[in-house]
């Protein structure tokens, strides 16, 4: 059985810390499209920074990958369960770069 939206994003928001807000809508194709936004930071019109990621090609993880590379770069210190896993992030994307340049 797979989880709830709203059991989803209580575990999406505890791995992500304090810093983040995490919200979890449903797209046009009804597949879950994740947001994680930035408590502090602020983007072009004052909106909160964010990564918005479909559900499509694991959007979670790509959505989460994003959070982790911005909190290691601008909240430096910052503590946040999904830290853990910034080498796991940092290899996919080297991977995804990896595949980029090779399809040049």
């Amino acid at each position: 059985m797979t989880a709830s939206r709203s059991a989803r994003e209580k575990k999406a928001a505890a791995e992500a810390g304090p810093l983040a807000r995490v919200k979890i809508d449903l797209g046009a194709d009804q597949q879950f499209v994740y947001k994680i936004s930035c408590t502090t930071c602020r983007v072009k019109g004052n909106r909160s920074w964010s990564a918005y990621r479909p559900g499509a090609d694991n959007g979670f993880m790509a959505a989460m990958d994003r959070w982790i590379f911005h909190l290691n770069e601008k909240h430096p210190g910052a503590e946040a369960p999904c830290l853990a896993f910034l080498p796991a992030a940092q290899q996919r994307l080297h991977e995804r770069r990896e595949l980029s340049d090779d399809g040049r």
